[in-house]
Formats: C-alpha cells, structure tokens, sequence
C-alpha cells in the first residue's frame, strides 16, 4: 500500500500525510450557502473532496467527512428582501436543489452535514471564549476578533497582517480597535434572522460558523480542511486564528486542502461577460458524469478551463470507457489497479489515474477480462462507470424508452412487410433525436449518439 502525499496549504509543500488517528479520518469541507442554485464553481470543490473520501474510505477503517450548509448569510438576506419569500422556504429549497445536482454528479453525501443555524449555541460559546481570552471584544452589539492579538494571523496565507490589509477589501468601522479586526458577531434589525446572545439579539459572523461546527464534530484538532483557493484569505485564515485561539494547545487543522479556481472559456466566470452557467444550466446539455470527468480532468490545484468542447471530449471518452466495460457486461470491480492507487496517493493525481484508465480500457477493447475489471474498480474510487454501458449508451431516457422501443418494432415490422423505405424513414427519424440503431444477430439494440 503506497503512502499517501497531499499537498498542505499551511506549509506549502506536499507531505506524507500522518492522521491522528488512523481509526477515524476526520475532514471537515466548506459546503454552500443555499441562496440560489450552486453554479460550476460550486461543483469543482464537491467533486475534488468527493475523490478524496473515497480514496481514504480505500485507505483507513473509517472517515467521518463533514460538510457544512451556511443557512445564514447576508447573501441569503439580500435574497428574502428581493424576493419575499420565507427563509425558512428558501433555504430548504435551495439546499434541496445543491442536493440533487452533486447527486447528478455522482458526489456521495458527506457522513455529517450540519447547518449553521442549528450551532448558534456552539458559536456563541466559542465567542465568550475569545473573549475570555483577551482575542476578542464587544462594541456596539459586535463582538469583534482582535488580529493583533494572535501573533500567528497570517501564517496560512503566508502573507503580514499589514499586506493582508492591503490586499482586502476590509469595512472601517468606529467600534473597530483594529481595521483588520474582524465579525464575530453583529446585530440584528427586527426584520432579519436573529438569536439571543449575551450582546443582544444579533446572529453569526461567517467564520465562526464552520469553526463551530467543524469542533462539534471533529474536535479541537483534526485531519485535513478543504475548500476553494479563494477562501485561504479571509474565510480560512480567520477561522483558523479564532480555533487555535479558543482551544489554546490544539491544532485545528493537520492539513489543509484548496483546490484551484474554475474559468469557462478561457475567461472568469461571471454574469456580466455571460459565461455564468449553474450546475443545472450544464446537466441540461451534458450527463452528470461527463461534467464530473470534466471537473477531474485537470490536477485538483490548478486552475480548470471548463469549455463545451471540453464537456464533448469528457463525453468521449466515457464512452470509449464503457464500450471497453460492455465487452464483459458482467465482471464486477476487481482489485483497485496499483498505478491508479499510486497516482491518486501522489497528491490525488486524477489526470494520472485517468490515463491509466484508458490503457485499461485499450486493454479490455482487445479482450483482457481483467482489465475491464481494474477499469471498473477505477471507476468506483473516482465516482465514475457507475451505471451499466447499456443505460449509458441510452442516455438514462427511462421516459423516452417505451416510444422508442415502439418505434424499432414499427421499423421491424416495416422490414418483414419489405417496406424498406418506411424503415429507413423510421432510423432517420430517431438518428435525428440522437437515438443510433445498432442491429445484430440478436435483433436491433439502440443508444443515444
């Protein structure tokens, strides 16, 4: 069994990864805040955590991964007034909709996903610890994170408080001691979500929501903390900083995973350049898993260019993948491959282990068993061939399948009355809604093209 190597933000060099406990592997990962439909750079980061879960599930007895759902937010306010539906209403919705769509993605559920607003007792108890502690102060309703109190702020993203305010946009305000102390803890008008605290009705900051939740779950130290890139600075920094200060002695985070930024088009994703797609916008044209080979086709940490033709290419390729899987509709997953596990142990190398997959599929395409075996297992830790080729092949059009199917034996019955010409009509006529007609010595099988 290779060791395992990930690449740690916190030191910034790839490390033989040394759990604290090997009996449980605890992983703790940024989930969404439900306010709309989760967009294609919502799903880089599920997908690549996905991949690592299930490697670790290959790797260690157990894995408890966490992945939080932020139910309160000023992005979820914002949306209530425009709209002035409950937010009780819209938060269920919204949470729903990420569900469903990471589920066409072929992501698993996390072991524990708690909601923000379910912990307001967790966080307030770490706030009053802060407090205690000297790292943080009340003002005006706001309870506040003193950075200068923690000499260690800015260690993850390796940059000096002073460079750090530099670079941020970072509200001024009058309670402030510090302009780079930030939110805790603010007020709430009558009209938004609110809690009773010890400073008055109010809510959560942002990142004292996940270091609540992660220490519900996980404890004061755990194994590994993911996220995008963009949240290294000031999410992750700040929710590291309040942790370490709160459990004086502990560790939070061993690990920390980011994976790089997604761009379409060669261009940064945005409404105003109309490249903005939803999860939802890209299943409509593309099968869940061609998006998520897409999403693996480039290394985790780099940067990812999401294209229409790169969805064609991922399509491609899965069906040559299932076309090797078809030759023997009946192996099941063998042992996982040594060079797919090597190359997922080098720092979830997913480009590698992809490649490997198709000299195994080569090798099922000339009639090696065991291959397509090895192809399969493959499949299973990268979350992809998990449906038989001929459901794949058919594009999963379970409501198309009975007008189709009518419409081969109309062809069939076409052929045996010598109408060739209705039957060629008849194959023209489905080859135009993309349904291809394969005949054989066993009668007319169909997929979608």
């Amino acid at each position: 069994m290779p060791d395992l190597y990930l690449h740690n933000s916190l030191t910034r060099r790839k490390e033989r990864f040394e759990p604290a406990d090997s009996s449980n592997i605890r992983m703790y990962v940024c989930g969404p805040t439900v306010y709309d439909l989760a967009h294609l750079g919502n799903a880089r980061p599920v997908v690549v955590y996905d991949v690592v879960a299930r490697l670790l599930r290959r790797l260690y007895p157990k894995v408890t991964y966490v992945r939080n759902i932020t139910d309160v937010d000023d992005k979820i306010n914002a949306r209530i007034r425009e709209t002035g539906e409950p937010i009780s209403a819209l938060t269920a919705r919204t949470t729903a909709d990420f569900h469903a769509d990471m589920a066409a993605l072929g992501a698993l559920p996390p072991d524990r996903e708690p909601r923000a607003t379910a912990h307001i007792a967790e966080m307030i108890m770490i706030v009053q610890r802060l407090i205690e502690s000297g790292h943080a102060y009340a003002a005006e309703g706001h309870v506040l994170f003193a950075v200068k109190s923690d000499p260690d702020y800015g260690k993850l993203s390796g940059r000096s408080q002073e460079e750090l305010l530099a670079g941020a946009r970072v509200e001024v305000a009058p309670y402030k001691r510090d302009p780079g102390d930030f939110v805790l803890w603010k007020p709430s008008s009558d009209d938004l979500p609110g809690w009773d605290s010890p400073w008055g009705r109010g809510r959560p900051g942002w990142h004292i929501e996940c270091s609540a939740m992660s220490w519900k779950y996980l404890g004061e130290t755990f194994d590994i903390h993911g996220g995008g890139s963009d949240l290294i600075f000031p999410h992750h920094e700040n929710e590291m900083a309040q942790s370490l200060c709160a459990f004086p002695g502990s560790h939070f985070a061993h690990t920390w995973m980011h994976n790089g930024m997604l761009q379409v088009n060669g261009e940064k994703m945005s409404k105003s350049l109309g490249n903005f797609f939803t999860v939802r916008d890209v299943l409509a044209k593309a099968p869940g898993e061609a998006i998520r080979l897409l999403l693996l086709r480039t290394h985790y940490r780099s940067l990812l260019d999401f294209s229409d033709q790169g969805l064609a290419e991922a399509k491609k390729e899965l069906d040559r993948f299932y076309r090797a899987l078809a030759a023997f509709p009946d192996v099941p997953a063998g042992d996982l491959p040594a060079a797919v596990l090597e190359a997922l142990c080098d720092d979830i190398n997913t480009p590698q282990a992809l490649a490997v997959m198709h000299e195994l599929a080569a090798q099922a395409l000339a009639g090696d068993r065991a291959a397509a075996a090895g192809l399969r297992a493959a499949g299973l830790v990268l979350g992809l061939l998990q449906q038989s080729p001929e459901a794949w092949f058919r594009g999963g059009a379970d409501d198309d399948t009975a007008a189709i199917e009518a419409a081969i034996a109309d062809r069939l019955a076409a052929r045996k009355a010598r109408d060739f010409a209705r039957a060629d009509a008849i194959r023209a006529e489905l080859a135009a809604q993309g349904i291809l007609l394969e005949d054989g010595p066993k009668g007319t099988t169909w997929r979608r093209g």
